[in-house]
């Protein structure tokens, strides 16, 4: 682990829960400033230069297809929680909020707007979370717990992945998945649509994940999907900007949030695309096999 980091996340670790946000993370962000020099200190160059990379392998797959053949060994990538907010209001409101933090990117214009945008997500929810409590009138109770994370759910030589997960219960629980998935040879940012030689991709998995769905309703009555014209929210197919991770198996994963495409008792769902159904529509092979 980056031993640069390692210091500033102990020294976060000792900080009180913060009462002005604003404050602390514009602290936290100049002296990381100070602290280090690679991951949060970028010339207008350098991040210039990180958007046209990410821009030109998102726009263009064949700029994707060539830069995967570049045969570069992976790189370590350490994640730490790079600051904590935790919080309970009387035993009727309670925040527990992780801030990940990534080092060892040789793209430090990508790594730093990684983690500042880890920042900003984690400010919004902690926002959210007082002003809950601010506007409830003298005598009710919130009743409201907001837990936020993240798992790294690869890291092999070529791919990186990320989940971070807000969970909000009050009343009932309702549970956010964001991902991220770099390319750890070539140090960009993947999106799903790079993925895929053109946009026939959103129909093509829409079908897989339509017949998965078939499948497990099938085989499992307790599983639910809103497929039909008679549910709250029918699924037809995938945005073209679809979540997605790419496992350790180096799989393609279609996820969806908390009541996208079923009730809420079914959580979060995940689909595994069998490569065989998209392989004649993947750019390349390096990150999908």
């Amino acid at each position: 682990m980056d031993k640069k980091l390692g210091k500033l996340k102990d020294h976060y670790m000792d900080i009180p829960i913060p009462k002005e946000l604003d404050d602390v993370v514009n602290r936290a962000l100049q002296t990381s400033t100070k602290k280090r020099k690679v991951a949060y200190k970028w010339s207008i160059g350098t991040v210039a230069a990180a958007i046209l990379l990410i821009a030109t392998v998102n726009s263009s797959p064949s700029a994707a297809n060539a830069m995967s053949n570049i045969p570069i060994i992976g790189k370590v990538i350490d994640v730490i929680t790079f600051q904590e907010w935790k919080e309970e209001k009387d035993n009727q409101a309670s925040m527990d909020i992780k801030v990940p933090a990534i080092s060892g990117l040789d793209n430090s214009g990508l790594e730093a707007s990684l983690n500042e945008k880890y920042i900003a997500e984690s400010k919004q929810l902690y926002q959210e979370f007082t002003k809950t409590l601010a506007e409830l009138k003298e005598g009710e109770n919130a009743n409201m717990a907001v837990t936020s994370g993240y798992e790294v759910l690869t890291d092999n030589d070529s791919i990186f992945s990320i989940r971070r997960y807000n969970v909000i219960t009050q009343a009932s629980s309702s549970t956010e998945m964001q991902f991220d998935t770099v390319d750890k040879k070539n140090q960009v940012l993947l999106t799903l649509k790079s993925l895929f030689k053109n946009e026939s991709y959103i129909d093509v998995l829409s079908e897989n994940i339509k017949a998965q769905i078939a499948e497990q309703m099938k085989s499992d009555p307790n599983k639910i999907y809103w497929v039909s014209e008679d549910d709250p929210v029918r699924f037809e197919k995938i945005d073209r900007n679809q979540k997605f991770y790419i496992n350790e198996q180096n799989k393609l994963v279609i996820a969806f949030d908390q009541y996208e495409v079923a009730p809420g008792y079914m959580g979060p769902v995940e689909f595994i695309i069998p490569t065989d159904e998209i392989s004649d529509i993947l750019v390349g092979k390096e990150y999908i096999k």
